[in-house]
């Protein structure tokens, strides 16, 4: 028990100190000296409310939100264009290694309080915010896009502008699997379900499951539950 609660207090005392400008990397590196990778780290993040942002991180912008308690993993990129739309983190988000939040013209990006972005995710929110509610889970190499490309003919295609059908808002309590793509002007409902690999072109009900290329509801949540009651 006594070497258990040393083993916190070394990481716990260093990051009582990362909310100085001056000194918050190095502290930050101090802190993770003997603690385990990817989820162990988030206990980093409980210990202060200023939260855990990893060294490696690279966050530039000048109207980013944190709420309290946000972790930011390994070599996350968030890059907030200058004179463009919010980027606001509610309390407890987890970000994790290599995943990239984007926000140029038009854009801007919420993410709820409790909500986990795993690995190597991608959200790019040009013309069209992107909303993300609370509770929210996404698991690795999930990507959205609020934008797309116009194709007209005889006009190359880095020339070409961008467009979007709206913004993307994902609610509460959704879970999309490994490697989702969501496209511009999707909803996806409250505690939908969304397969592994599909890709979303239209908005998704509230309680559905939804699987395939593009996404189809395949059934519903609670004919789930009904199915696991009767056995």
């Amino acid at each position: 028990m006594l070497k258990e609660k040393l083993r916190w207090y070394w990481p716990r005392l260093w990051m009582r100190l990362s909310g100085f400008p001056c000194i918050g990397r190095i502290v930050t590196r101090l802190a993770l000296i003997g603690m385990p990778p990817f989820l162990k780290r988030t206990a980093l993040a409980g210990m202060t409310p200023r939260g855990f942002i990893s060294p490696s991180a690279r966050v530039h912008g000048s109207t980013i939100k944190w709420g309290m308690h946000v972790f930011i993993d390994d070599r996350v990129l968030i890059y907030q264009e200058p004179g463009c739309g919010p980027v606001e983190l509610g309390d407890r988000v987890k970000v994790f290694e290599d995943t990239h939040i984007m926000v140029g013209p038009e854009g801007g990006v919420s993410i709820g309080s409790g909500t986990s972005i795993h690995r190597g995710c991608q959200i790019d929110s040009y013309k069209a915010p992107i909303w993300v509610g609370c509770g929210v889970e996404i698991a690795a190499r999930c990507d959205f896009q609020s934008f797309d490309h116009g194709i007209t003919p005889n006009v190359p295609i880095a020339k070409q502008p961008l467009t979007t059908k709206g913004p993307i808002i994902i609610e509460d309590g959704a879970w999309l699997g490994y490697g989702v793509i969501v496209l511009s002007g999707v909803r996806i409902g409250k505690g939908a379900v969304i397969g592994a690999g599909s890709v979303v072109t239209k908005d998704v009900p509230a309680g559905s499951v939804a699987v395939g290329v593009p996404a189809r509801v395949v059934r519903m949540r609670s004919d789930t539950e009904e199915s696991i009651d009767a056995e």
